[in-house]
């Protein structure tokens, strides 16, 4: 499916929650003299304009990072690179996970980033023309078997579907196993909705038991309209890095104050 493009969700309670905790581990990780590798599956185009019609349309991002940026601190990496991105492009500029990572990745760090979608690629390759990003036009999940395990081996992988198909959720928790018995060492962070349905359940129960030592961790908020299914936000972290769990109980406590 190449319908989904996130302009028009950019911004929301879940990518605050997303690209909140995306930031933290990428700082964590670089707080080594260590090289390391980055990997998406569904990168987007990178750089979003909250000011676009397409935004505007929803609104999504006033319930989200205008409304939640209160509770960060300023210097918390997420902050930091929107800060940069405001001061560059102007208040309105809003970073996507790609950008995030390659304003908090080094020059020695390897960066690969897959986005299918021709309009979203293209978006996507611009943004990233300043930066050492390999941006591939390519099906994610497939670039992810074929670069993994990567080199270096030290790194994190980011898989973040728009789950329009159902193949999506039946299938993650397989696709994720062999990922992780290939790439035993990296983060592997996958992001999902949490939908009034339940639809999402099953996929978890799966990756629970397949992989009891990962972190959970879930965020609800109100329908971004009515009838809207998804009310919350989820990330399933395997080989989570240390304090993770300590910087989620923070973004919840910014959730609990301050999400509709």
């Amino acid at each position: 499916m190449l319908s989904y493009q996130h302009l028009y969700h950019a911004g929301n309670a879940a990518d605050v929650h997303k690209h909140a905790l995306q930031a933290w581990m990428l700082d964590y990780l670089t707080g080594k003299e260590k090289p390391l590798t980055y990997i998406e599956s569904h990168a987007g185009r990178g750089l979003y304009d909250l000011g676009a019609p397409e935004a505007v349309k929803t609104g999504e991002a006033e319930a989200g990072i205008f409304r939640l940026e209160a509770g960060f601190a300023p210097d918390h990496p997420y902050m930091r690179v929107i800060a940069e991105l405001r001061a560059e492009f102007g208040p309105a500029a809003y970073p996507g996970s790609p950008m995030i990572a390659t304003r908090l990745l080094r020059g020695f760090d390897t960066v690969h980033l897959a986005e299918r979608h021709p309009a979203e690629y293209e978006a996507l390759a611009e943004a990233m023309m300043p930066y050492a990003a390999r941006v591939h036009q390519v099906d994610g999940f497939a670039k992810v078997q074929e670069l993994t395990p990567p080199m270096p081996r030290r790194g994190m992988l980011l898989i973040d579907p728009s789950y329009e198909v159902a193949a999506d959720y039946a299938e993650m928790a397989r696709f994720i196993g062999l990922i992780a018995r290939k790439w035993n060492v990296g983060i592997i962070a996958l992001w999902y909705p949490i939908l009034s349905d339940g639809r999402h359940l099953g996929m978890l129960r799966e990756l629970q038991a397949a992989h009891p030592g990962a972190l959970r961790h879930e965020v609800r908020f109100a329908p971004a309209r009515e009838g809207h299914g998804m009310v919350g936000s989820g990330l399933f972290v395997i080989n989570p890095p240390w304090g993770l769990d300590t910087e989620a109980a923070r973004v919840s406590a910014v959730f609990e104050t301050l999400a509709g």
